[in-house]
């Protein structure tokens, strides 16, 4: 019986993100005749395991030459651990007269080199058999273990020759695939002959059309992923009427009597003391939040993380910026840092119009809250990858390249924004008059506290991603390319919508409770969002994948930290910011 470790066949994989790959001159994509078609190595590691990579020439392959040309991506690519390395097998590109071709003749059987094997070869190649080792510059694993007929003992098996078929239309190179075979065990004192083959094939795919081969339509476009759009459609309209009736019928009526002049201060205070619930906080519910100088970070943050998500997935849309490696990535960077003056502009308003004071400590917790947060993370998780020798380390010169670009494009722009916000931001026009001295806030039920106000205020908004957080997920850390952003921007536009309907709802039942420190109540019912997602990333790991090792765990969970915390930021902001145009009674008017 026949014994594979990994989920994939052995003998047959699609060339993995190198599409353009298949190299096409590099430039424009087209070749000359005898133009060399480079075959770049990249990374190998566990299958299993998508962030533990390391150099290809890690494991003893055939290493031609010490002086093997490097490619360097850009930004993105240097930091999702690319690092390109000529294979230096020899290929070429062949025309003849109008009809393009490549290669006149298939190669049949080339010599790449032999690999004399030593026990510390050995070693090395066992354990990335066991381990389910892939390697890209082509996707495929490493090599199987066999069943020994003669023992117990499980045999390990080298793969030794390389099949590379080269599609090819015109003179452009569509699709590079690689079917391996000629098992040879792993024993000390034996030689390897590696050996390789190319075969060309022509096809009518186009250019243009070259990545299809690598989406996967039946899992993105199944009916269950439209069935949710559709359910989650559902639910908005449910919060949105639920809303309007409160908003309509419950404090329409009173809008006038808190309105009043002062000259009239006297009947107003004989009509409230025959009131209960949120009517009893209008003279406390506009005081200042407490720590108003981080709330106004946050809130200026996820102002900016907000529109930064919706230009992301636009461009994503337009460009799309799934076919290049690292093309989101630089992308969220580079748009970050070009939003930087929103999150300014947010915080230093709201901080002007509560009566802050110390706008330098305002001005740098804006610019510099979110991404030193992802800093401390990302120091952690490539501190262990440093010790790891793996290629999830960020080399140095990139760290620095991220840092100028916050310190002299993201860091200027959201003081520039702070600044503008506090000039442009106004006086107070707070509607009701805030009370000298504060009114006790007395005990109320336990379900309603802040604390489970805020707990539950995640729920609705959570039902209506949990569905699409699987398929980021999934994509994410199982090899599939992610492209249906069109779904991406009707969940984000309905998580937006749910949100502001949810803590709507909960900070009207808060200041019902006589409760008016309601500012950081409504933000964390927004945002405790990001903590069921987290939850459930949890449940992902332990059920969807098949991850292992210190190494994997660290970086899936905090990778999905990060992600938690730019969401939770998000979230809570929406709540805070349309609170300003949702709640029109003077209790519900917005806290900015």
């Amino acid at each position: 019986m026949r014994l594979t470790v990994g989920s994939l066949p052995s003998f047959a994989f699609i060339a993995l993100l190198i599409v353009s790959l298949a190299f096409a001159s590099e430039h424009d994509h087209k070749y000359q005749l005898n133009d060399p078609v480079t075959l770049w190595v990249n990374k190998v590691g566990p299958y299993n395991n998508p962030q533990e990579t390391y150099n290809y020439y890690s494991l003893p392959f055939c290493h031609q030459s010490s002086n093997a040309a490097h490619k360097w991506g850009g930004l993105g690519e240097v930091l999702g651990g690319n690092e390109l390395i000529d294979s230096q097998i020899d290929i070429k590109f062949q025309s003849i007269g109008k009809l393009w071709l490549c290669s006149a003749e298939n190669v049949d059987k080339n010599s790449i080199c032999d690999i004399e094997l030593d026990e510390a070869k050995v070693k090395q190649f066992k354990d990335a058999v066991e381990s389910s080792y892939w390697f890209e510059f082509f996707m495929g694993f490493v090599g199987e273990l066999h069943p020994d007929k003669n023992s117990d003992n499980k045999k390990h098996v080298l793969y030794t020759h390389k099949n590379i078929l080269v599609k090819y239309n015109k003179n452009q190179i569509i699709h590079v695939n690689l079917t391996q075979e000629s098992l040879k065990p792993l024993e000390v004192g034996t030689t390897l002959h590696m050996t390789y083959s190319v075969k060309w094939m022509e096809t009518n795919v186009t250019f243009a059309r070259r990545f299809n081969v690598y989406l996967d339509y039946p899992f993105f476009e199944h009916q269950i992923h439209w069935f949710s759009i559709f359910n989650s459609f559902m639910m908005v309209i449910f919060l949105t009427g639920l809303v309007s009736m409160i908003l309509m019928r419950t404090l329409r009526n009173d809008y006038a009597k808190y309105a009043r002049e002062d000259d009239d201060l006297e009947s107003l205070e004989r009509d409230v003391s025959e009131e209960s619930g949120w009517k009893l906080v209008h003279g406390d519910v506009f005081r200042p939040p407490r720590n108003l100088v981080l709330l106004s970070a946050v809130v200026g943050t996820g102002a900016q993380l907000a529109l930064l998500v919706l230009l992301v997935i636009l461009v994503a849309i337009v460009g799309t910026l799934y076919i290049g490696r690292g093309a989101i990535v630089t992308t969220f960077i580079l748009c970050y840092a070009l939003t930087s003056f929103i999150s300014g502009y947010v915080s230093g308003g709201m901080y002007s119009r509560n009566g802050g004071k110390n706008w330098i400590k305002s001005m740098v917790l804006s610019a510099s809250l979110f991404p030193f947060m992802c800093f401390g993370i990302g120091f952690v998780l490539n501190t262990i990858a440093i010790f790891y020798g793996s290629l999830a380390a960020i080399p140095f010169g990139t760290i620095v390249v991220v840092f100028l670009i916050w310190a002299f494009i993201s860091f200027p722009l959201a003081l520039l924004g702070t600044v503008v916000g506090r000039n442009c931001s106004g006086a107070p026009n707070n509607p009701c008059r805030v009370k000298t001295i504060p009114r006790p806030i007395p005990e109320k039920k336990w379900y309603l506290t802040p604390s489970v106000i805020s707990l539950m205020g995640g729920l609705l908004p959570f039902g209506s991603i949990f569905i699409e957080m699987y398929f980021v997920f999934t994509s994410f850390w199982n090899y599939k390319v992610y492209y249906v952003y069109g779904f991406m921007l009707l969940v984000f536009v309905i998580l937006l919508i749910v949100t502001v309907c949810v803590t709507i709802v909960g900070t009207y039942f808060l200041l019902n409770a006589e409760n008016y420190h309601w500012q950081w109540t409504s933000f964390f019912s927004a945002a405790s969002t990001a903590v069921y997602v987290y939850l459930y990333s949890i449940y992902y790991y332990s059920v969807k994948t098949k991850m292992s090792g210190f190494f994997q765990t660290s970086f899936y969970f905090g990778y999905t930290l990060m992600f938690c915390l730019g969401l939770g930021i998000l979230c809570g902001e929406l709540n805070c910011f349309h609170s300003k145009f949702c709640l029109p009674a003077p209790c519900y008017c917005c806290f900015f």
